[in-house]
């Protein structure tokens, strides 16, 4: 089945609809979807499918389907949940391109419910059908309009789209927005995502001229690879602002590295959301906070920040969400500080934040507006106000929407602060497009929702900027795998997985596996003393801790007593580990450790990680993530996120290393990881970092594969 999502056009404005399932009594879910499509003002034909009714809602009703004359664009599907795989293969038949199947009964019950659903997506894509749900509420486009849903509220229209896979949770917002005043233009209740996901329904909006606004409430996301991509492209277009449930560290796997131990799902989520310039939230109220900014107020050019306000208090309160949100409060110009002294009386604030006095009426608001509007040292402003005995709640509300007006390219936010005295003027403001807020904590975080719009999206941009390296082997890098994946070995040994990153170009420390004493005398005497042993198992990773790693190792007799021991530990601390031998490897001068790892989520793929190396990778956690394939821009951003960076730079006197090795490395492992999706797991720790113009070295690599 096709995956243009872009073409659900169909879906959002049928000609004609068909309930399957429509009922004549009112407390039955197909009778609130049929009447919900009426009486929403649906313009196409609706056609009631019900075999026991001549009529319903004074339709003409039909015995199935295949009985109905016409072509049939959607079909909402509100029956037994047993009945519907044949249903939808009747739909298939009779030419159907969309549905909507509300019913549910399907995976989220488990057993019998996972067959079934089986059923249903087989039906689907075997007529071309693409399929909201199962278990969902249903779908609304209000400027159709249509609502094929059951949800009891029909908002108003607007341009904020809101997909959710939680329709309970959707049918209250539908219910609060209408006190709020939020207009909607597209709604999607996802349900169990049988076929479509949250990604084509970004797709699908990214085209829509009524949207200006996508927000997602996701519990799962499914296909990470294919949400990066989408949602990228999307949100350099129009915001997209999610707030995503089910978000713990509990969610880590188990894992076999350092690099593995140190991400769990909310690293890898926040490292794929990095990709994407999506708004991620923490609440329902920041997302809708968000949205009626966006939906109205233009993306500002910065982060300077003008207050007004007619209550000390309250001024300082904005001030320190401002300023706590990340955000500058605008140093107001010379010349803008000279009208407000002029124009103020002596006791106002002239300073921002801008305090025009408890007496102040719409005239002294007005001018103050007027004032940072124009001031090219201000990028957006907030106007507050609390009802005091003098002030005209109203009037000033109409001189902030005429002032907004004026200058377009500036968002302007309201707090309204108390009851029934600043209602009127609350409808005022939205009416007019101007975001109002009862109390300031919303105000702020609606602007910067929009600042930081402005700066995923540049962000985005740097990061679209590839680095391409061609000097690699891949098909030396498969052989490697292949030949462990012949011994049934998950993990490499020391020697394979310096091999497997030197064939991408990755400096690694001479090192060669020996099978007997004589053996590592051999290329110990070739490699040159002082050499380090250490235990070749695909089933001992950390080889220190069994006493498998022994340093400076000066003579052949040396050799000789380190080969005896090591086997000796192994033998005694893990008797059951498979053994391959003794890597001997080439004593490297020391060097600043950093660690460079990689673990593949199971939904994003693979993250590569940089940070603090050695034995204290896992005590100091001082790492960054991001998800491959790494930009230039991001590989010398990680870096940069950790303190390793400053012993980097060179600490306290001692010279600078050489940075941009490791910036090299990362890209390699970069493009190893992603060229070979057999790599789920990996460590090069240490990595030893020489000083600057001299390079980088891979002491000890971990690889773990499929």
């Amino acid at each position: 089945m096709g995956r243009d999502s872009r073409k659900l056009e169909g879906m959002f404005k049928p000609r004609s609809v068909a309930v399957i399932g429509a009922s004549r009594e009112p407390h039955k879910v197909g009778h609130v979807v049929l009447k919900n499509i009426v009486e929403a003002g649906f313009k196409g034909k609706v056609y009631p499918v019900n075999p026991k009714a001549d009529k319903i809602l004074g339709l003409k009703a039909y015995k199935s389907v295949k009985e109905i004359p016409d072509d049939v664009d959607l079909a909402v599907i509100a029956i037994p949940a047993p009945a519907v795989p044949s249903v939808l293969e009747d739909c298939g038949r009779a030419g159907i391109k969309y549905a909507v199947v509300i019913s549910a009964g399907f995976k989220e019950v488990g057993g019998e419910g996972i067959e079934r659903e089986k059923k249903l997506v087989e039906a689907a894509r075997r007529y071309g059908i693409r399929v909201v749900g199962p278990n969902c509420l249903g779908i609304m486009d209000l400027h159709t309009p249509l609502n094929a849903a059951f949800a009891a509220t029909l908002p108003k229209r607007g341009n904020i789209s809101f997909i959710s896979q939680s329709g309970a949770l959707l049918a209250a917002i539908l219910d609060w927005s209408v006190k709020r005043g939020i207009g909607f233009s597209r709604i999607v209740s996802l349900g169990n995502k049988a076929d479509l996901s949250e990604v084509d329904f970004l797709e699908a909006l990214e085209e829509d001229p009524n949207t200006s606004v996508i927000l997602l409430y996701l519990e799962s996301i499914e296909d990470g690879r294919r949400f990066v991509e989408v949602a990228s492209r999307v949100s350099q277009r129009k915001p997209v602002v999610l707030i995503k449930g089910g978000i713990t560290e509990a969610g880590a796997r188990a894992a076999m590295s350092h690099t593995g131990a140190m991400m769990g799902s909310a690293a890898a989520l926040r490292a794929a959301l990095r990709k994407t310039g999506v708004l991620m939230v923490s609440s329902l109220s920041e997302l809708f906070d968000m949205a009626i900014a966006f939906s109205s107020q233009p993306v500002p050019v910065g982060n300077r920040v003008g207050v007004i306000t007619n209550a000390g208090g309250v001024g300082v309160l904005i001030s320190d969400f401002v300023l706590k949100r990340g955000l500058k409060l605008a140093q107001l110009s010379k010349h803008a500080i000279e009208y407000l002294r002029s124009s103020m009386p002596p006791q106002a604030a002239i300073y921002n934040p801008v305090d025009v006095l408890g007496d102040a009426r719409a005239d002294r608001y007005r001018k103050a507006i007027e004032v940072l509007l124009g001031d090219s040292s201000v990028d957006g402003v907030i106007v507050a106000l609390t009802p005091q005995a003098m002030t005209e709640p109203v009037e000033t509300a109409k001189a902030i929407a005429e002032l907004s007006r004026k200058h377009p390219y500036k968002p302007v936010i309201a707090v309204f602060m108390g009851g029934e005295k600043v209602e009127e003027a609350k409808k005022v403001l939205l009416e007019s497009g101007i975001p109002v807020y009862d109390m300031p904590e919303g105000a702020v975080t609606a602007l910067f929702g929009l600042c930081k719009y402005r700066e995923l999206k540049e962000y985005v941009e740097k990061i679209m900027e590839r680095v391409e390296i061609y000097d690699t082997d891949k098909y030396m890098a498969l052989s490697i795998i292949e030949k462990a994946r012949r011994d049934k070995r998950r993990v490499l040994i020391e020697t394979e997985a310096k091999d497997l990153v030197r064939s991408y170009g990755i400096p690694v420390v001479p090192t060669k596996l020996a099978t007997s004493e004589d053996e590592a005398v051999r290329i110990a005497e070739n490699l040159g003393y002082p050499v380090v042993l250490k235990i070749a198992s695909p089933d001992i990773l950390h080889k220190t801790d069994i006493g498998g790693v022994i340093t400076g190792v000066e003579s052949e007799k040396e050799v000789r007593e380190a080969f005896k021991t090591i086997i000796a530990n192994v033998y005694r601390y893990a008797p059951n580990a498979r053994i391959y031998g003794v890597a001997v490897q080439k004593m490297a001068p020391k060097g600043r450790e950093v660690i460079v790892g990689v673990s593949r989520d199971p939904i994003f793929g693979p993250l590569v990680m940089f940070g603090l190396g050695g034995v204290y990778t896992e005590l100091f956690k001082d790492v960054s993530f991001r998800l491959a394939p790494l930009s230039l821009h991001e590989a010398r951003e990680m870096i940069r996120d950790t303190k390793a960076y400053q012993l980097l730079r060179g600490y306290r006197g001692s010279p600078p290393a050489d940075i941009g090795s490791v910036i090299n490395i990362l890209l390699r492992v970069s493009k190893l990881v992603t060229d070979i999706p057999d790599i789920v797991e990996m460590d090069i720790n240490p990595l030893f970092v020489y000083d600057e113009g001299v390079g980088s070295l891979a002491i000890d690599v971990k690889v773990v594969v499929s």
